[in-house]
This record gives C-alpha cells, structure tokens and sequence, in this order.
C-alpha cells in the first residue's frame, strides 16, 4: 500500500500536485483521466458528448479497476467518487487523499466547463457538482489536505508530512 491517490475537484490540482509529488517521492505517476483517454482513444469531452454522462462513469469505472500499480501517486478524475467499487479498488491500493478547495476558488479555476470533460450530468451547475461531490471525497479520504491560499510546494509538504 504504497501508493499515493488524489481525489477531488475538477482543478483542485489533482495532476500538477500528483506530477510534483511524484517525482519528489521518487514514485512513478498515473492519470487516470490519461488512461480512460488511452483506453477509449478519444479526449473525455468526447467521449462523454458521445455516450453521455452514465456510459462515461462506466468507462471510467473499467480504467479504475484495470489500475494495477506500485510505488505510484495516481491522480483521478473528479466523478470517480460515483464509483463505489472502484473506490474500494483505490483503497486497496494505497492512501486516498483528497485535496479540498471552496467552491469559490475551483469556480475561479475552472474556465473550461464545457470542454474539459467533466463529467456531469447535463442541466447540472458547478454548484450543484460540487455540493453533490464534497461529501463523497470526505467519506472516501484517508487523508484531507486543506488546499485554500497553498502553493503546490505546500500542498505537497503536507501530504508528505501526513503520509509519513
């Protein structure tokens, strides 16, 4: 159980912190967006404009489930937490820990709603995801890094500092 996985957010910082961590850790590191990309050989927009919010979660629920890693932080997607059993196989893998922001700075964040493949379902505002997610990255996480007005250096310090 020496993996590290991030959950969150849309742009909470999931992938910049996983990259940094990684490398600081001398771990390897796995997108699991990346790997629903690869899977499926088309971009998430795509894929989720395509077959829609449901079939999405369920081609990310396979890609979750085929992760077989060592000695790695994974970043996921912000909808795998709609997976129970997938959550459950990252549990099994190593440390969950979720990196939280208010709503106000991942509204700020957020630019690219409507292209950036996040799932969500359609008439759904980022409000609404986000207090629909909030209480299932708490429920999931091993570890919650409080991320509000921190660097990803900070970010990263603390999870280190947790981790250990």
């Amino acid at each position: 159980m020496n993996n590290i996985i991030l959950i969150g957010m849309p742009a909470c910082g999931k992938s910049t912190v996983g990259v940094v961590l990684a490398k600081t850790m001398g771990k390897a590191f796995l997108d699991t967006d990346l790997l629903i990309q690869d899977r499926e050989g088309d971009l998430l927009q795509n894929l989720i404009d395509r077959f829609g919010h449901n079939r999405f979660l369920e081609m990310e629920e396979a890609a979750i489930k085929s992760v077989d890693a060592y000695n790695t932080v994974i970043a996921t997607g912000g909808s795998v937490v709609y997976s129970k059993a997938g959550m459950e196989h990252l549990k099994n893998l190593g440390t969950v820990v979720y990196i939280k922001l208010s709503y106000d700075t991942i509204e700020s964040r957020l630019h690219n709603i409507s292209t950036r493949g996040i799932a969500m379902e359609k008439g759904k505002t980022l409000k609404g995801l986000y207090d629909e997610r909030i209480p299932l990255y708490e429920h999931y996480a091993d570890i919650t890094i409080d991320a509000e007005n921190l660097s990803v250096e900070q970010v990263i310090e603390k999870i280190i500092e947790r981790i250990r």
